[in-house]
């Protein structure tokens, strides 16, 4: 007696690219608590920031996500092909993206 239904006990386990991002964020946010100057840009994240944000693609997702949150505000390049944030200082002693 079988029949042609479909029974679906649980989803799909979530996808880890997510949260990869959101940790790779994280960590940018925690670095840019220690960095001085007001803007910064994808060269600054390549040469200075965490080893594991170094690669273009990685950096600037991961600001876009910090865009996304608050944290950082998109500014106009003199080129093209770069790209440009300025930081939002927030008085909170463990910043997390998520707020």
């Amino acid at each position: 007696m079988p029949s042609n239904e479909t029974y679906l006990l649980a989803d799909d386990p979530p996808s880890e690219q997510p949260r990869k991002e959101l940790m790779l964020a994280q960590k940018l946010l925690d670095w840019l608590q220690h960095w001085s100057k007001p803007t910064i840009s994808t060269r600054d994240i390549h040469i200075y920031g965490p080893n594991s944000i170094r690669d273009r693609e990685s950096a600037i997702n991961s600001a876009q996500t910090l865009v996304d949150c608050g944290w950082l505000i998109p500014l106009k390049a003199h080129r093209r092909d770069m790209h440009k944030w300025q930081v939002v200082r927030r008085p909170i002693v463990h910043p997390n993206v998520a707020t």
